[in-house]
């Protein structure tokens, strides 16, 4: 362990750190997809609107998705006990998510098979679903983690789920899901509005305009309502670099105990800040018709609203609602040293390469898309 240039403890925060990158990343990128998805009958009207927008994202989607993966590859290589628990217990939702995901490639390589309209409309629809359930869902779930998951450890530290699909579906996660929600919606009209022209960015721009009002909203009453949750709260000696032991430490539930690390470090008030700042640029930039700025402040807000919920968690990764010592930390919860150093190294090669790929993919593809360009590409859906 000695000839690890980095301690137990600088890894684990390290980590930590990367699982919110990946998680952002996924967010503000397959969020695009996902928006225009969710957008798709409501921005555009007509089939040839609508084939637009598939050849919007169409070129760009899969490798889009490529941060979803390397979000759960990071969950389940640095926080094992956090995959465990969490894959298991939200297993139903999981499947939801999939089967929802699974629409879009078959959605856009089967609508245009057949030139019935009630086939493309049924499919329009399915690729509606493809983008809003998942969108609402990933919402719904950090809603339960700032909640609490219905689980406890045995002397074995086998985690044990006592949950079910239905009482996910609590009031507040539920708003947390709206927020996701409208805040995707938010992504996909300014990727509508940047990268189309005449009536369906104007459209994309109004619909803009309405979520992004709405997320400001609804993250506002979400903060509020924060505020009278019952925190969990760290009251006994946390030590960074000790092995992996949950049930080590002491858990107290203070009424909105999220709220305290604002308090601790009050630099974490950057990301509420990026959150409502970015949202409000976003709908500033849909008013006075802005294209770039537009898209670069929805995923600053994005930014900010995930890094909100990060943050207020910290040093959570799942806290446990039934046995609060229970609660799954960075500290405790984590694989080995050396495992996070290797994952690092890797991830220091590989990472850059995908940036990479991901900027020359969307310079390739950058311009307008309209009913004239698809016309004259073979290859459009």
């Amino acid at each position: 362990m000695s000839t690890i240039p980095l301690d137990y403890e600088a890894l684990r925060l390290i980590w930590w750190l990367l699982l919110g990158i990946l998680l952002i990343g996924f967010a503000i990128m397959g969020g695009r997809d996902m928006g225009v998805g969710a957008l798709l009958p409501f921005a555009a009207r007509t089939d040839d609107e609508r084939r637009v927008l598939l050849n919007v994202v169409g070129p760009t989607w899969e490798g889009n998705q490529v941060w979803l993966v390397l979000g759960g590859g990071a969950i389940f290589a640095a926080f094992p006990p956090l995959y465990a628990v969490s894959f298991s217990g939200f297993y139903l939702a999981m499947i939801v998510i999939l089967l929802a995901l699974i629409l879009r490639p078959v959605g856009f390589k089967f609508r245009g098979k057949i030139t019935d309209k009630r086939w493309r409309d049924a499919w329009d629809w399915a690729l509606f679903v493809g983008g809003a359930v998942p969108a609402l869902i990933f919402g719904v779930a950090v809603g339960n983690v700032l909640l609490g998951a219905p689980f406890h450890l045995d002397g074995s530290m086998r985690a044990f789920y006592t949950g079910n699909f239905f009482q996910l579906l609590m009031p507040f996660a539920l708003l947390c899901g709206l927020v996701s929600l409208a805040m995707i919606a938010t992504q996909g009209a300014a990727v509508i509005a940047g990268r189309t022209e005449g009536v369906l960015a104007e459209r994309a721009r109004r619909i803009g305009m309405g979520t992004g009002l709405a997320t400001i909203a609804l993250f506002a009453i979400g903060g509020i309502w924060v505020g009278f949750l019952d925190g969990h709260v760290i009251s006994s000696v946390t030590a960074p670099n000790a092995p992996i032991n949950p049930l080590a430490k002491t858990v107290d539930l203070v009424r909105g105990g999220w709220l305290s690390n604002y308090t601790t470090y009050p630099w974490m008030l950057t990301a509420p800040a990026l959150g409502f700042g970015g949202m409000a640029l976003a709908v500033l930039s849909f008013w006075t018709r802005w294209r770039v700025p537009a898209l670069l402040a929805t995923s600053i807000g994005i930014t900010g609203i995930i890094g909100s919920a990060g943050l207020s968690l910290y040093p959570f990764l799942l806290p446990s609602s039934t046995v609060p010592q229970a609660g799954l930390t960075l500290w405790d919860s984590s694989s080995s040293q050396m495992t996070l150093f290797i994952m690092l190294v890797a991830t220091v090669i590989f990472l850059p390469l995908i940036l990479a790929y991901t900027a020359w993919v969307f310079r390739v593809m950058r311009g307008t898309v309209s009913p004239q360009s698809i016309t004259k590409n073979p290859n459009a859906y």
